[in-house]
């Protein structure tokens, strides 16, 4: 019997799971190794702080799903490969043989560039760590009896999403010591998006006393300071990172070809080029085609990696994905409203909320719906 270890417990390998319930690989065992039972998706994350969700509507229960495949699980995560042996060293302590290897364990925070940021920050990703801080943030802010100073490095979608959501659940809280700054390099909020929509978001935080501090890059953090290039420092009470995505240092460590930042390089079949044995997608994945580190690419690859993890194990041909030129982008405003982008289209509403909300809940309930009944 011939071993597949699905390591992570990513976007892409939701939808590997789902399609192994559906039907089994014979002759191989599966193992799923991930740190957590569960899947938060993280285009409701922001609608969780909000309180628009229970965190129960955001998550995909992979345990479940893995217990549908006759998968078997394992609640740790990877700190090694060995490639001599071909095995997964765990931070449980124990080492896990496999013939084929697919890894989609997303993406970590971008800290080790900004002296401080890890000892002063509550990065938002890994997202499980984020939700078991945020009450105890959450209880700060509201029994703060004076200005409570939360800044947001970072002003990207996931910034920006981030800040329109506190400041609603700011809202609805009565959390009047409240005061969101967000931080980012560029002039204006949401780098590489239409301008159109750009000065649209940029209108709406003036209009809910959101504060842009654009143009600036951080150089480091001190318990309440945030400190960067030219400019004067920020004070803060609390700090929360939404920067980029960082490699982890295992990949490249164990011989596996990356790019020049440690994330792992796939053929446009998602096969590690240096070891055929190992296929990625996700985060963690350095695609032939480049985009960007982006939950929509993430999701686009799950059936490719599905389609061509099989096709490895029985023996036939594998088939490229190309990632699609331009993807569509839903960035909600805290109170059911978003904008919807898609290379240089955007619009902007209600209407795009409830869009968004019926992708977002679709997504979810796909994998939380029981498998189909087989006739006997």
């Amino acid at each position: 019997m011939k071993r597949l270890v699905l390591l992570g417990g990513g976007h892409a390998h939701v939808r590997v799971l789902a399609d192994l319930a559906d039907r089994p690989l014979d002759g191989w065992e599966v193992h799923l190794v991930s740190p957590y039972r569960r899947q938060i998706y993280s285009g409701m994350l922001p609608g969780w702080i909000a309180g628009h969700y229970p965190i129960e509507d955001c998550a995909i229960a992979l345990d479940r799903l893995a217990g549908r495949a006759g998968i078997t699980s394992h609640e740790t995560s990877a700190i090694a490969l060995d490639m001599s042996t071909q095995a997964v060293h765990c931070a449980n302590g124990t080492a896990l043989p496999f013939d084929l290897l697919s890894i989609d364990t997303g993406p970590m925070p971008a800290l080790d560039a900004l002296p401080g940021a890890a000892q002063h920050a509550l990065a938002v990703r890994p997202i499980e760590r984020f939700i078991a801080a945020w009450p105890n943030l959450a209880d700060r802010i509201g029994q703060a009896s004076g200005r409570f100073e939360l800044a947001l490095l970072g002003g990207g979608a996931a910034g920006v999403e981030l800040a329109f959501a506190i400041q609603h659940r700011a809202c609805r809280e009565g959390w009047r010591a409240l005061h969101l700054t967000i931080v980012g390099t560029d002039a204006l909020p949401l780098p590489g998006m239409p301008h159109a929509t750009r000065l649209s978001v940029m209108a709406l935080l003036a209009e809910r006393g959101i504060a842009w501090h654009g143009g600036h890059r951080a150089t480091g953090l001190d318990a309440h300071r945030l400190h960067l290039e030219n400019a004067q420092a920020l004070d803060f009470d609390a700090c929360l990172v939404t920067t980029g995505a960082a490699a982890p240092g295992w990949p490249a460590a164990s011989g596996l070809a990356t790019d020049e930042r440690g994330f792992i390089r796939v053929t446009p079949e998602l096969q590690c080029p240096s070891h055929p044995q190992v296929f990625a997608a996700g985060d963690v994945a350095a695609y032939a085609d480049p985009c960007p580190k982006s939950g929509v690419y993430a999701v686009r690859a799950g059936p490719a990696l599905s389609r061509n993890l099989r096709a490895y194990c029985e023996g036939r041909p594998l088939t490229p994905w190309r990632p699609q030129p331009r993807a569509l982008y839903l960035i909600s405003s805290g109170n059911r409203h978003a904008w919807a982008t898609r290379g240089g289209w955007s619009a902007s509403g209600t209407w795009v909320w409830h869009w968004k909300d019926w992708i977002d809940r679709r997504f979810v309930r796909r994998y939380a719906a029981s498998p189909p009944q087989r006739s006997s």
